[in-house]
């Protein structure tokens, strides 16, 4: 095995590292991290010694588990100042929830998944909230309607695994119902789902779009509880779309 073969494994599981914490939100020990990773521990404790000193991990408690390190929050920042949607979405997130009361949202693609990307909740009593980062199959979300609307039947079929149209409660979703809503969404320009991911919400989403092409960058949501009126809805809808078109407009 070459020097740059073993490199490049390194490198390999350093990503699983990463992302195994990204994933679980929690600090874990190294060998727990052996096991659910299933490799070898002193592989492990050479790549997380160096990530340690990077500042990228660090030590979280007297039991020696490890998590995100000061470094992840400085390369964070430093993506933020580079990314003018996301600094627009979270700006008008924050914005939204504050003039409504509802949970808004800022949502994007994560490979084939949806993904929350900022998020404000609201100071109704009935607060619903969702942790950024935690991937979601798109067929589950409004979000996700609204951001695959432009392909075709066959893009679609090539870029959503089967499994993802199974709905937490055991249902699923047809292809054919879920193909109509994608061209219902992009046709009026929004999307509203209910009782999907949990029975209790309904979702509201409108896309950020590309001044140039068209194309849905990311989406701005709300997070309402299922029983609200239809005409809060719309109310709620306009301002998602007027917002969409602030942020693509500051993005041209």
């Amino acid at each position: 095995m070459t020097t740059q073969t073993v490199r490049a494994r390194g490198i390999d599981r350093a990503v699983e590292i990463l992302e195994y914490l990204r994933a679980t939100r929690q600090p874990i020990g190294i060998g727990d991290l052996a096991r659910r990773l299933k490799a070898p521990r002193s592989s492990l404790y050479e790549i997380v010694d160096s990530l340690v000193q990077a500042g990228i991990l660090e030590i979280a408690d007297e039991q020696g588990r490890i998590f995100f390190g000061s470094s992840v929050y400085f390369y964070a920042d430093a993506y933020l100042a580079s990314q003018p949607l996301v600094r627009s979405g979270r700006d008008e997130v924050i914005r939204l929830a504050e003039i409504t009361g509802e949970t808004a949202q800022l949502c994007i693609l994560l490979g084939n998944k949806y993904t929350v990307a900022y998020m404000q909740p609201g100071s109704r009593l009935f607060r619903i909230s969702s942790e950024t980062g935690v991937l979601v199959p798109i067929p589950w979300t409004a979000s996700g309607r609204v951001l695959l609307g432009d392909m075709t039947e066959e893009q679609v079929r090539a870029f959503l695994p089967p499994e993802d149209f199974v709905l937490p409660n055991g249902r699923k979703i047809e292809f054919g119902e879920f193909l109509d809503d994608l061209r219902l969404a992009h046709d009026r320009g929004y999307a509203v789902t209910t009782s999907l991911a949990d029975e209790f919400t309904c979702c509201l989403a409108a896309p950020i779009p590309d001044q140039i092409t068209g194309r849905p960058l990311a989406t701005l949501c709300f997070v309402v509880p299922v029983h609200t009126p239809d005409e809060r809805r719309a109310e709620l809808v306009q301002l998602l779309i007027d917002s969409s078109r602030t942020i693509s407009t500051r993005l041209s």
